[in-house]
């Protein structure tokens, strides 16, 4: 297996989507080592992932510090520890701050639960983001894996998956179906990205 490229993940809840990753690399068909999980959530079935694999963890919450400035710091302390030619985005509910993004040009992607531009941005995440699909009346729906910028789900997209919406369809029956392709499209285009940036 190609280890030469380190990836970091950043979830906040169950990590359906670490844990696509943690398969996908363990099997060798994603072409890098996780080299660690942030979590804004000392809670997140995430964090039982990366201990199983023995992945390391950090946890750093923004709400836990009175300075931005001091938790920017850590956070990028930490990620520079690790040092990964890429962060992946996988579930992270709290908006990435600009200097970190900036630290990382090019080298932090995002996967979300539509088919970006749509139904993206603020406050679209979870079963809110199938919800809209289904009051639109869309006939079909899907996942994006999209490059980070300072603006949510406004960067530019690297792939995309479909799936046809039903007519019977809830939010929920709606989601299975998209998580079920976020978890194959996710380490493809990771891989394609990585071909993209420089050899570590």
């Amino acid at each position: 297996m190609n280890v030469a490229h380190r990836v970091a993940v950043f979830a906040s809840g169950s990590g359906s989507n670490f844990q696509a990753l943690i398969d996908a690399s363990e099997a060798g068909t994603l072409h890098a080592k996780i080299c660690g999980l942030v979590t804004n959530n000392p809670d997140a079935k995430a964090l039982n992932r990366a201990v199983k694999h023995q992945i390391p963890v950090f946890v750093i919450n923004p709400a836990d510090f009175s300075e931005p400035e001091v938790y920017v710091w850590e956070l990028l302390s930490k990620l520079q520890e690790w040092n990964p030619d890429l962060i992946a985005l996988a579930g992270y509910l709290k908006k990435v701050p600009e200097k970190v993004i900036r630290a990382y040009p090019n080298r932090m992607v995002n996967i979300h639960p539509s088919l970006l531009p749509k139904f993206g941005g603020k406050g679209f995440y979870g079963k809110r983001v199938h919800q809209a699909v289904l009051d639109a009346g869309e006939k079909e729906s899907g996942c994006s894996v999209h490059v980070v910028t300072p603006e949510y789900d406004e960067g530019p997209v690297i792939g995309r998956a479909t799936v046809p919406v039903k007519p019977n369809d809830t939010a929920e029956t709606l989601a299975k179906r998209v998580l079920d392709q976020e978890h194959k499209l996710f380490p493809t285009i990771i891989n394609q990205h990585l071909k993209t940036l420089k050899s570590p």
